[in-house]
């Protein structure tokens, strides 16, 4: 059983002692998507930090449909915002990729995310941060994340716990419903994370935890997700002459 009350308060206490070791008096500087995952980090880093020193930044492409619920948990918050849109700067970079060299579609996919951890360093350099990661387990294991994109950050408080587990956090913090149970979208495609993925959450989550699936052909894209995407969760392989 996952005492959801319990590992929110090591949670907290965990983040607490982050900023003890790594920055006594920094901020921590959120990416907020208004989905489950950036919600539930921000909601964490105020219980640990307090508002005051919970920085949220937005950073729409052009215009995102669903910024109103990136609006609604910073107000919820009451957090210090700002507001970064992106689009200038990917239109930028693909409008001075070379000619002769046709951008893929991975590319143009992850171009964004990259885009905006750059933001969000740059934002945290000046308002003396520490940028908060927010994946968690489940989108790790299969590697639903962009490397030196969304995968990036300084400190994690979600990386080992599942989608099902976040959500029940989420409810412990007190968040608004409709963030906590926000239908996932990657926000590059327009498509949910389980159409993407071609399982739910929810066969996942019991997977990690139990090793239990009946569907063969998801446990079997699972498992290949899984090793192909270790290399995200790696540090950068590094020559190690012999002298």
């Amino acid at each position: 059983m996952f005492d959801a009350k319990r590992i929110t308060q090591e949670c907290v206490a965990w983040i607490r002692e982050f900023f003890e070791k790594n920055g006594k008096d920094c901020n921590a500087v959120v990416g907020i998507s208004g989905g489950k995952d950036s919600s539930v980090v921000a909601a964490l880093c105020v219980e640990a930090l307090g508002k005051e020193r919970v920085v949220g930044v937005l950073m729409p492409c052009g215009e995102q449909h669903d910024i109103d619920c990136a609006y609604q948990l910073v107000d919820h918050l009451g957090i210090r915002r700002y507001e970064v849109n992106i689009k200038g700067a990917v239109e930028g970079i693909k409008a001075a990729f070379p000619k002769d060299l046709p951008m893929t579609e991975q590319a143009r996919n992850n171009l964004s995310p990259r885009i905006r951890m750059s933001v969000l360093y740059a934002v945290s350099q000046s308002v003396n941060g520490r940028v908060a990661n927010t994946c968690n387990l489940s989108e790790d294991w299969v590697g639903y994340s962009t490397r030196y994109g969304d995968s990036v950050g300084d400190f994690s408080p979600l990386s080992r716990l599942t989608v099902q587990e976040v959500k029940q956090i989420g409810r412990v913090l007190g968040l608004p419903q409709n963030l906590v149970d926000k239908t996932p979208i990657d926000g590059l495609c327009g498509k949910t994370d389980e159409d993407n993925l071609g399982f739910t959450y929810a066969e996942l989550d019991r997977y990690i935890r139990t090793g239990e699936i009946e569907d063969k052909e998801k446990k079997a894209i699972i498992d290949r997700k899984h090793v192909m995407n270790q290399f995200k969760l790696e540090l950068m392989p590094c020559f190690e002459p012999n002298i």
